[in-house]
């Protein structure tokens, strides 16, 4: 008898076929099929599970085999798959057609969570699998995929999932699980991904928060550098409340990801683990810390699973502090920022995982941070070798990548608003993110109009090819366009970067053709960040 399971691997998984026979013989367990670590030692979990639920384990020869045999097979979610074919194999429970089961077991029999259960549901509806066994504490992210035709019981321990598995031969269906979420009840943010502050409460920097907005309209990739205090932080840390909400599609992908990236550490609780228990339906924002290693960035480990860049699919990965970064893990982002994937070679294959997002940088323009800053007292001291040191890090080649570049100085005193009265004030003529992320919507929905049924997302993404039929100018303002780059000796990749932003910016406006103010912001935005010096001269 066999039962369906899941392991995940890379940006998808292997549906697994766990088959049992049960033969004359000294007793004990043999598992074939390169199963490894907690696969192995899945032949005691179970035998006590059986024992502790009140089931008694067959005393013969047991084989279990883990068809494709080819490939390995560790993690101990199939736990689960491997008693539940032990009871059909010996007629304890009843299991027949296609099923798909998912669960560690405890020695109690009780069913823990594990990683990749919406990602096991999207793999067996594509396979025609139609019914799951999933943990109790999977609930709510099997729940994701319940319209799309998928029936599941979710199960607090052994005991329970054969319940299940009689009222299925009973009634024909396994009997839908109780108290599920739905969708909709389930549509905030999760995973720690969260929108922190207001646009408004940032003071002045007009330049900044519009780039921001031309980032978060047409998904472009943005360097801003200058001294600390500047509030370079503060504001990249708000590019989420002016985002568009993902579709229902991307929504379903990024929730897939973080399902197979496994569970997080709670933030209230450092010994527990949260996993995904809703829809992800906002932008996803991913601020790894300088140390962070290539792996951790890019994805990867014995069994690959996504990295940082996978987890801000269709949002933004910050880079706090840019320059703090290991150089290799700089310009290992060259690859991913051109081709939207990641390519991790293994000897079973190459795994590719997704990794289309827009890259959100800030940085000091010299190793003290005082560069730009004019006061005597506080003037920059690093030397110029120190300086030029420490900007190479970026190289030009990931810096051609970066479509919007900002050169910011602290705000001055009277914009930041230092008595109540002048606080009020303030934050009256501070635009909110509600007012820009409206305009940003437009913008967004202008573009998936544009590029429907293409595979193109947002203009940050439109191919040099197109670049063409899909950016018309008017004379003025190709005239503009080349003279700006011919001044500023710009490379090809500049010179489609600047129409992709002029074409947000006119999306913003709500134009079709783009304007000569459309290039000139958009070459403006360009100009800066080769040098570090440039600082000076705002």
């Amino acid at each position: 008898m066999s039962v369906m399971a899941y392991m995940p691997y890379g940006a998808g998984g292997i549906i697994i076929r766990v088959e049992a026979d049960i033969r004359r013989g000294i007793p004990g367990v043999d598992i074939t099929g390169l199963a490894e670590g907690a696969v192995r030692e899945a032949r005691d979990r179970v035998r006590a599970a059986f024992r502790n639920s009140g089931f008694s384990f067959p005393l013969d020869r047991i084989l279990i085999n883990l068809a494709p045999a080819g490939l390995k097979k560790d993690g101990a979610a199939l736990d689960l798959p491997i008693a539940l074919s032990v009871m059909a194999a010996a007629g304890i429970a009843p299991v027949s057609g296609d099923l798909l089961v998912m669960g560690e077991l405890e020695l109690s029999g009780k069913i823990r969570p594990v990683r990749g259960v919406l990602a096991a549901i999207a793999a067996g509806l594509s396979e025609g699998i139609n019914e799951f066994i999933v943990p109790a504490e999977n609930m709510g992210e099997a729940a994701i995929l319940a319209q799309r035709g998928a029936r599941f019981t979710a199960a607090e321990n052994l005991q329970g999932a054969v319940h299940a598995l009689f009222i299925r031969e009973e009634k024909g269906a396994l009997p839908a699980a109780l108290d599920a979420p739905s969708v909709e009840t389930n549509a905030d943010n999760a995973f720690g991904n969260f929108i922190e502050g207001d646009f408004s409460e940032v003071r002045g920097q007009a330049v900044y928060k519009r780039a921001m907005e031309i980032a978060a309209a047409g998904g472009h990739n943005v360097l801003v550098f200058g001294p600390p205090g500047a509030g370079k932080t503060m504001l990249a840390r708000r590019l989420t409340s002016i985002m568009a909400p993902l579709t229902s599609d991307e929504a379903v992908e990024v929730t897939r990801l973080y399902s197979l990236a496994g569970p997080i550490v709670n933030s209230n609780d450092r010994y527990s683990q949260k996993f995904i228990d809703r829809l992800i339906t906002n932008a996803p924002f991913r601020s790894p810390h300088h140390s962070a290693s290539a792996e951790g960035i890019l994805g990867g480990g014995r069994n690959p699973r996504p990295g940082e860049i996978s987890l801000a699919h269709f949002g933004v990965l910050f880079l706090d502090e840019a320059p703090e970064f290991r150089i290799n893990v700089l310009q290992a982002l060259r690859e991913p920022l051109e081709d939207r994937v990641i390519s991790i070679s293994r000897a079973e294959g190459p795994v590719r995982l997704p990794a289309e997002f827009q890259m959100l940088m800030t940085a000091n323009a010299c190793p003290c941070g005082r560069l730009g800053i004019r006061e005597t007292e506080n003037a920059c001291f690093c030397s110029p070798e120190e300086i030029n040191r420490y900007w190479r890090k970026f190289s030009g080649a990931l810096l051609d990548r970066v479509e919007i570049r900002v050169a910011v100085l602290p705000p001055k005193i009277e914009e930041m608003g230092m008595s109540a009265r002048a606080d009020r004030q303030s934050t009256k003529s501070e635009e909110t993110s509600a007012v820009i992320a409206e305009r940003v919507k437009a913008a967004v929905e202008i573009q998936r109009m544009r590029f429907k049924g293409t595979g193109i997302r947002r203009n940050a993404l439109l191919p040099a090819g197109k670049t063409t039929s899909l950016c018309p100018l008017s004379e003025k303002a190709e005239s503009a366009l080349y003279t700006a780059i011919s001044k500023l000796g710009l490379s090809g990749r500049a010179f489609h970067g600047i129409l992709r932003v002029a074409r947000t910016i006119a999306d913003l406006a709500g134009r079709e053709i783009i304007e000569t103010e459309h290039i000139l912001e958009a070459v403006q935005h360009r100009r800066l960040g080769e040098d570090p010096w440039e600082i000076l001269s705002i």
